[in-house]
């Protein structure tokens, strides 16, 4: 059975669109790896994207240097959004031109493109868990988000 690398995602943004923030926390057996990051101006909905896309780059171009390209994946995020979207609604938008059920352009689609392009690749799971649930992992991406998002990052595990 291979081993499992699971990721968990979460974004934040104060004032949706305003400062913003996206956190990663990377398990993979014992090893712990935290990232995130930053933008002066985004929404919600961009952070939560952004964090999932991050997550695989990483796992993408690390995998071989650390013995990652064997694992299967798994991403957990609090945000339906992003779940359905990459998993049930991107393959709608796709055959209708970018559109969405409303006719109207699908939000954030730079976004949506480059998550799929990396999940035909590394072929996650992905699963939703509730928010502010008691979830550690998610708590700990929370954190991370929303210390980037008021510009005082935590300190991350390397």
């Amino acid at each position: 059975m291979k081993e499992e690398i699971k990721i968990y995602t979460d974004g934040a943004a104060r004032g949706n669109p305003g400062p913003a923030g996206w956190g990663v926390v990377i398990i993979s057996g014992s090893k712990i790896f935290e990232m995130g990051g930053r933008s002066d101006h985004a929404t919600n909905n961009q952070m939560e994207l952004t964090a999932p896309t991050e997550a695989l780059k990483y796992i993408k171009h690390n995998s071989a240097r650390q013995d990652l390209a064997e694992k299967k994946v798994e991403v957990v995020s609090d945000s339906k959004y992003v779940i359905l979207g990459i998993t049930e609604w991107i393959l709608s938008w796709q055959k209708n031109n970018w559109r969405n059920a409303a006719k109207k352009p699908v939000m954030n689609r730079e976004l949506w493109e480059e998550l799929f392009k990396l999940t035909k690749e590394l072929k996650p799971r992905w699963e939703y868990v509730k928010g502010h649930s008691g979830d550690k992992w998610n708590d700990r991406v929370d954190e991370i988000a929303t210390s980037f998002a008021d510009n005082d990052p935590v300190e991350l595990s390397k």
